[in-house]
């Protein structure tokens, strides 16, 4: 059926209305997320671009230092979990609702490359290997990989990373019930908490219920380590020729680049652990909940610098000038050198 043309101008004004008034919305929506007393919100990553500290947090939250933290707009609301940079200028964010942006311009502005309210699945971590080929990992085995810059992201499910028993329940249960078989196999997959690559080319991937992974094509395949701990890990860091992998009650574990024989190394703590970075002198120093800061020293030797009493530390990152920050549920802090 054809429309008048009466019809027709009236459709194309109250097409041009919502236009304006979904446009007006966002424009009020980015200028709302500017809060003065943002960075002492909460803030979950760090990250140093070769030229400025870059940080992001909740409700869609991003930072850029020079000099001082200047906050910036994004286009979500979403809680932002983590970021990673390939150049100086070229970067990515990712968060909840499968939230993925890009800047290319060192964090000043962003863009959103993929997200997904209905999904409602967090990405945790995101890894570039050049500045086409990328992948980003969350909660529930969620695995995304881009070969143009983000422009596009496929899902990966990687089966080689369930418990035996799962893999039988999906094999039968696929044979009798499509539709559950499909919904059951997004669920069984841990938590991928963390994404890294060694100085080898190894990735490595730590996660829920003592996931320790390795890859060495660039994650097309994944070989799951028999680990000795069976608790949540939520980070791990590579300093010369050793491996560190750390989560709860303050398990941390050190390795070769064999990524095979770990040992486990006694804190002064018992807090969960979430982010460590390599000092100067080669000691890994850690952050984690109960604001503890720890240091962890070539001979292994582990000593407590500090805690911060009220405050949860989940990320810890170097300025251009080498001072150290750390970010959680009271914001971006600078540390005082010890």
């Amino acid at each position: 059926m054809s429309f008048s043309m009466l019809r027709f101008i009236s459709t194309l004004s109250l097409l041009s209305l919502f236009q304006s008034s979904h446009v007006m919305a966002q424009e009020n929506l980015f200028e709302q997320q500017i809060q003065p007393l943002a960075a002492n919100s909460l803030v979950l990553d760090i990250a140093n671009n070769q030229q400025s500290l870059v940080a992001v947090g909740e409700r869609g939250h991003a930072f850029v230092y020079q000099d001082t933290w200047k906050q910036v707009k994004t286009p979500t609301q979403a809680l932002l979990t983590k970021l990673f940079f390939i150049a100086p200028d070229i970067g990515w964010a990712v968060g909840h609702d499968a939230t993925i942006l890009h800047t290319k311009d060192g964090g000043q502005t962003w863009s959103v490359q993929m997200q997904s309210e209905e999904m409602e699945k967090p990405l945790l971590d995101i890894l570039f290997f050049t500045q086409q080929h990328g992948v980003a990992v969350g909660a529930y085995g969620l695995f995304y990989r881009t070969h143009d810059g983000g422009k596009t992201w496929n899902s990966e499910y990687h089966q080689e990373l369930l418990f035996e028993e799962d893999v039988e329940y999906l094999e039968e249960l696929k044979a009798e019930d499509e539709a559950l078989y499909l919904s059951e196999r997004s669920t069984l997959l841990p938590h991928f908490n963390r994404i890294i690559q060694a100085t080898d080319g190894t990735l490595i991937m730590v996660g829920e219920l003592g996931l320790l992974a390795t890859s060495n094509d660039q994650g097309l395949n994944w070989l799951k380590q028999d680990f000795m701990y069976e608790g949540s890990l939520f980070n791990a860091v590579v300093i010369n020729d050793s491996a560190f992998v750390m989560g709860l009650r303050g398990n941390v574990f050190k390795s070769d680049l064999s990524l095979v024989n770990w040992k486990k190394i006694n804190l002064p703590t018992d807090s969960t652990i979430n982010a460590g970075i390599s000092l100067n002198d080669g000691t890994l120093r850690l952050v984690g909940n109960a604001g503890v800061i720890i240091d962890i020293f070539a001979t292994g030797e582990s000593q407590l610098v500090e805690q911060r009493q009220g405050e949860n530390l989940v990320a810890i990152a170097k300025d251009s000038e080498g001072n150290l920050w750390v970010a959680g549920n009271k914001g971006l802090i600078k540390l005082e050198q010890k």
